[in-house]
């Protein structure tokens, strides 16, 4: 297949991005643009474009069309916002030998719900049951609402305690499934002898004590959503049987033969690097990039210090509320050990802190930095009372 490209006239230190599923599209390029950008990098797809777009400094963008997990005229409108400076180069890989590849200027679209113009180049509203404003969340609530709509399947990674349910139930809410169910799974909670049964269901008489049908996670969650917490976790049998589900759609249950489809959209979740897991064979790499296809981080809230005053007086008002009373206050000094606090343990630990001072408070109007208690993030450190 020969395809000729224009390629549009570019500074000779140019940095290029070339985003397409297609390796042949890739190559073709490369050979076109020959040294006239340097460095030049590829990428997948759009997930994958984005992701470099955030952490490096370029001067042109190829950009596939048919791309496998975004829509392009969605990823155009939320180039133009957050990096005008960029030339956005648009291809079609779908071509016949014989068609000329017309490279032409990203046209004007809309943005994607939830996306806030300003302007200093916009900002992305929080997705549900999110708080924060650090440019960290903000790239986590764009990636989110870019993939929410879809089927991809979705691998949400972070440090424990940083809301990874959170961002799937968000997923869930903003996509077409959300009046569907939303079942979660620990995949860390349930002993490997139960978890085909609980995942997939039995008939009964499938094993002993087993005296009615019983329907499983996955079926249960028909039309919605599936979210598998700690992935990492799930046994290296079960990796291959999960798998199989989300190549096929197809799952049989125990004690019987028949294969029923189900149309369940997959969110997984894991603390640990599973690309590091697979390499060692501790995690199947097949599962693990078929998981990975649209990846979300979460920051540790370390990472995040703009957000930790506005969660702990988020969570002073949920306590609050729940015993019908005013929310309290921070003081200048407590807010200030907050947000020097290194908080291993992220939100959650934030969220435990202000449940205890809110309690040591009693009725006073001001949390005091005396009402504050860090847990020792190593044996022997000193706890602050």
């Amino acid at each position: 297949m020969s395809v000729l490209i224009s390629i549009p006239r570019l500074p000779q230190s140019g940095a290029a991005l070339i985003a397409s599923p297609s390796s042949t599209l890739r190559e073709q390029v490369l050979h076109r643009l020959n040294g006239r950008c340097r460095p030049v990098q590829q990428a997948l797809g759009g997930a994958d474009a984005l992701a470099k777009l955030e952490k490096g400094s370029w001067q042109v963008l190829f950009l596939d069309r048919r791309l496998p997990d975004l829509d392009a005229e969605e990823l155009q409108a939320i180039i133009r916002r957050r990096f005008p400076g960029i030339q956005v180069v648009l291809l079609d890989s779908d071509t016949s030998p014989d068609d000329r590849l017309e490279a032409e200027p990203v046209r004007p679209a809309s943005l994607p719900p939830g996306w806030q113009k300003n302007c200093d180049g916009g900002t992305i509203a929080p997705v549900p049951g999110m708080i924060g404003s650090s440019p960290a969340m903000q790239s986590v609530y764009r990636m989110a609402r870019l993939v929410a709509k879809r089927v991809t399947t979705v691998l949400i990674t972070g440090p424990t305690g940083t809301g990874k349910e959170l961002v799937a139930r968000a997923l869930h809410t903003l996509s077409p499934r959300s009046a569907k169910p939303f079942i979660v799974v620990n995949c860390a909670a349930i002993p490997e002898s139960l978890l085909e049964s609980e995942l997939f269901g039995y008939s009964r008489g499938a094993f002993t004590g087993a005296v009615q049908s019983q329907l499983g996670r996955i079926p249960a969650a028909q039309g919605g959503t599936l979210f598998l917490d700690e992935i990492s976790e799930l046994p290296l049998g079960m990796q291959a049987k999960l798998l199989r589900f989300l190549e096929q759609k197809e799952i049989q249950r125990l004690g019987t033969t028949e294969l029923t489809r189900v149309d369940v959209r997959v969110l997984a979740a894991s603390n640990t690097d599973l690309a590091v897991r697979a390499m060692r064979g501790e995690f199947r790499q097949d599962l693990f990039y078929r998981l990975s296809a649209f990846p979300i981080e979460l920051p540790p809230l370390a990472a995040r210090a703009v957000d930790i005053v506005p969660l702990a007086e988020h969570f002073l008002a949920c306590m609050s509320a729940a015993l019908d009373v005013p929310a309290p206050h921070l003081s200048e000094e407590a807010a200030r050990q907050l947000q020097n606090h290194d908080w291993p343990g992220n939100v959650r630990e934030l969220q435990h802190v202000m449940e205890r001072a809110s309690i040591l408070a009693e009725a006073s109007p001001r949390i005091e930095a005396e009402h504050l208690y860090f847990t020792p993030a190593k044996p022997g450190a000193c706890a602050h009372l």
